[in-house]
């Protein structure tokens, strides 16, 4: 199938930051054997900024010590997985410069190591959520849980807050790549008028999987609060390897605070990678929508 004009903006790369750590060095790794599955390229960016250079000072290195671990890391994994890799070691802010980069290497995906909620680490940990709000592109947020043999479960929430176009969109292909089978997990609504609206947002979704032979299955949450828990919670039962949410920074939504909604999927304790993909225009010739109220 051609691309269309949307999808020409891209050019297959996997973008992986990384400082270096334990944590980001697994997101490295689960960003190449990503890529190998997608036949995608991998680029390998490291942000220098005040605490990259404080780093270094301690270390007594300059900054050709981060090529050097760069350069490491694109020979011993375009040896083991035959992939290509780029790598780049650019000046900037991890909040804007990530994002920045992204957009000008064109890249699809971006894989991120975070150290969790608690701390303040070298680079990333707690600014991953902050990577994550910025980014116009699709982020795999993974912490020390390596990659096995892709996504075999992957659990899609659903609720009226969030437009799911993009999301379907990437589960579509994820499933189709893993052969995987999709757990749509529902949001509860009292309301009749929001009850119809999530049905039928729901048979939108579901019409795209039968239309894609897209394995799948529909469970609604027990109770209308403590959404996140839930989903995390119904993960874990389903020894799920992904869970691919839509990110709305800075907009209230009805029963709970959407940021911290967010960053309690993104940091959970079993450690599930989790796609955060922000509402960015970029699926609409997928499918026809309704407008809802």
């Amino acid at each position: 199938m051609s691309k269309t004009p949307q999808e020409k903006k891209y050019n297959n790369i996997v973008l992986i930051p990384t400082d270096f750590s334990e944590v980001c060095g697994n997101a490295v790794s689960h960003g190449v054997k990503l890529a190998k599955f997608l036949g995608y390229k991998v680029f390998i960016l490291h942000i220098i900024n005040k605490e990259t250079k404080s780093e270094l000072k301690k270390k007594n290195v300059g900054t050709d010590y981060i090529d050097l671990r760069l350069k490491e890391y694109k020979k011993y994994y375009t040896k083991k997985y035959d992939v290509e890799i780029d790598t780049m070691a650019v000046e900037g802010s991890i909040f804007s410069t990530i994002s920045t980069v992204a957009r000008e290497i064109k890249a699809n995906l971006m894989v991120m190591g975070t150290h969790g909620k608690k701390g303040l680490q070298h680079v990333f940990g707690s600014y991953a959520m902050k990577v994550v709000e910025e980014s116009t592109v699709p982020v795999v947020v993974v912490q020390k849980r390596a990659f096995k043999s892709g996504y075999k479960n992957i659990v899609f929430p659903v609720s009226n807050d969030l437009e799911p176009r993009q999301a379907v969109h990437w589960a579509k292909l994820m499933a189709k790549l893993f052969k995987a089978k999709i757990h749509i997990y529902i949001s509860p609504e009292k309301d009749t008028a929001r009850r119809t609206s999530l049905a039928i947002i729901t048979k939108q979704i579901t019409t795209v999987f039968d239309a894609e032979e897209v394995s799948y299955s529909i469970v609604t949450a027990e109770k209308s609060s403590a959404f996140a828990e839930q989903i995390i919670s119904y993960s874990v039962i389903q020894h799920a390897d992904l869970i691919m949410i839509m990110t709305r920074p800075n907009i209230d939504v009805v029963g709970f605070s959407l940021s911290a909604w967010d960053e309690k999927l993104m940091f959970n304790e079993a450690q599930i990678p989790v796609m955060g993909i922000n509402p960015i225009e970029f699926g609409y010739h997928y499918y026809e929508w309704s407008m809802l109220a």
